[in-house]
């Protein structure tokens, strides 16, 4: 990557792991945009290599709260959504689809924001793993469905939830790119190259994350998906 490159990315993924690492999801929201104006090619590989490294600092240290049996859910849902989403990067415009999920999602955030919590079951869950392979493999950003669902959990589980789903989907994610060509080796060294960007950014997120855990982390994670959802649609119609 060039030096300009390396550091305007840098700093996306940077605020991306200190909101990841508080809420749980958020560096595919922040750094996917950037990485795509930057240079369209890195993606989604790039992303992908980001995403498969942030969970292991999470894992370590909340790995116990683990959510076990909605992480078989949702990881079951996934796989063939990674697949349709491999199939979409080869053959179908990704902005059809980031426009399509972005409205889906902010419609779940309306709707959600007035209810006590999403209903936590083995179909909400596979839904919603479905959904965010789809769109975490075609455009890097798969957080918002998965976090919805488990807005109304404590934080650390959250996050150690979110951070197994996220490990395991985004090597799979790389698995399946890497298949169908579409995991460029230039994309894979500019992931590794922003990994102490990464490192940095949740070594900066303890302090968001005891705030959060005041009881605010289900306010946050609605906001993070809207947020979310308006830059995947901004990302494709003029990205």
């Amino acid at each position: 990557m060039e030096w300009t490159v390396l550091l305007v990315a840098g700093t996306a993924v940077l605020v991306g792991a200190i909101v990841q690492g508080g809420v749980g999801f958020g560096l595919g929201l922040v750094a996917a945009p950037v990485v795509t104006m930057l240079d369209p090619g890195l993606m989604p590989g790039a992303i992908q290599v980001v995403n498969v490294t942030l969970p292991l600092f999470t894992l370590a240290a909340e790995w116990r709260r683990i959510d076990w049996r909605g992480l078989g859910w949702a990881l079951l849902g996934r796989l063939p959504g990674s697949a349709i989403g491999a199939l979409i990067v080869v053959y179908v415009s990704a902005s059809t689809l980031g426009v399509m999920v972005g409205v889906m999602v902010l419609i779940a955030v309306g709707l959600t924001a007035r209810a006590l919590s999403v209903p936590r079951n083995g179909l909400t869950l596979t839904g919603a793993g479905f959904v965010s392979g789809i769109t975490g493999t075609a455009t890097g950003i798969g957080g918002p469905p998965i976090a919805l669902v488990y807005q109304s959990a404590k934080g650390p589980q959250i996050r150690a939830t979110l951070a197994g789903f996220f490990f395991l989907s985004a090597a799979q994610s790389l698995v399946i790119l890497w298949a169908v060509d579409r995991l460029p080796a230039r994309a894979v060294t500019s992931g590794l190259a922003l990994i102490p960007c990464l490192i940095a950014g949740f070594l900066l997120s303890g302090p968001l994350r005891r705030y959060l855990d005041g009881g605010r982390v289900r306010a946050a994670i609605l906001l993070v998906a809207a947020v979310s959802a308006a830059t995947l649609i901004g990302q494709s119609l003029y990205g």
